[in-house]
């Protein structure tokens, strides 16, 4: 789908759908905070004027509560770029389908920084005819779409994606934080870890911010929390490595750190 700016909104404007619009020149965006609202006063105008509208939500709670006697008609298609349930989206998916109107939850791996440069893998669940309409609006916003199967894949991927992405975030500031303790020179110790076999991108992104304890958002924490839960609600078998990261996590967050970057992971390492 080579949709014009103009027939495009967000739901959602926050740190994700921000990028978004960043990336796609979309004509309109609405959020409950109205100083990011974008030629939109209400989420139903960007009904009423675009045919395809990003929603760009914390949960799929609020993905419900928005649709909720929203003007949508047959023929629009709706892209959920939000973390959420992934049963959630199933079903939803399958009641949007019965209305005529197309679905995919097209979840993005990255963070919203590098969403603002392009740099994102979108994972896309839906149907595959819908996808290859949308491939031409994905190639706009990351480097690379892949279709993950029927509604509800989009949302298992980034749990399993999430998953790993998380726990290399953790391992990084334990890593830092040992560093600390045997009296390796942090900078050192990241430039070491980046060239030798214990290397992931995550190093790239947040190695610095843990260092110079930077935390402003690119990512929340109090989100990767949310995504943490979902993870082990979704499995049937013990997540022993996500139960430990859900409550350095909690922990972080009861200090003081849930609208912080998800780097702040550090901090609960760090204090006893």
């Amino acid at each position: 789908m080579t949709s014009s700016p103009d027939r495009l909104g967000i739901i959602g404007m926050g740190l994700m759908g921000s990028a978004v619009m960043k990336r796609t020149g979309a004509a309109c965006g609405w959020d409950v905070d109205a100083s990011r609202c974008v030629n939109a006063l209400t989420a139903d105008e960007v009904f009423d004027c675009c045919e395809v509208v990003f929603l760009c939500l914390p949960n799929s709670g609020v993905v419900r509560e928005v649709l909720r006697g929203a003007p949508m008609k047959p023929g629009h298609v709706l892209i959920d770029t939000t973390t959420g349930d992934p049963a959630e989206m199933t079903a939803l998916g399958a009641e949007l389908a019965a209305q005529g109107i197309h679905y995919l939850d097209a979840t993005i791996s990255g963070s919203s920084a590098q969403l603002a440069t392009g740099d994102v893998l979108i994972m896309a669940g839906g149907d595959a005819a819908v996808f290859e309409r949308c491939r031409d609006l994905f190639a706009q916003i990351g480097r690379d779409a892949v279709h993950t199967g029927p509604c509800g894949s989009g949302a298992k991927m980034k749990l399993v994606t999430n998953l790993v992405l998380g726990l290399n975030r953790a391992a990084l500031a334990e890593g830092l934080v040992l560093a600390d303790e045997l009296g390796v020179e942090g900078k050192q110790a990241l430039e070491v870890l980046r060239r030798s076999m214990a290397y992931s991108r995550i190093m790239d992104t947040k190695g610095e911010k843990m260092l110079a304890r930077d935390f402003t958002p690119q990512a929340k924490l109090s989100q990767h929390l949310k995504d943490v839960r979902l993870m082990l609600a979704a499995s049937s078998i013990p997540l022993p490595l996500s139960e430990r990261h859900r409550e350095l996590l909690e922990k972080a967050e009861a200090l003081g750190f849930g609208e912080a970057d998800n780097s702040a992971v550090i901090e609960a390492i760090s204090k006893p």
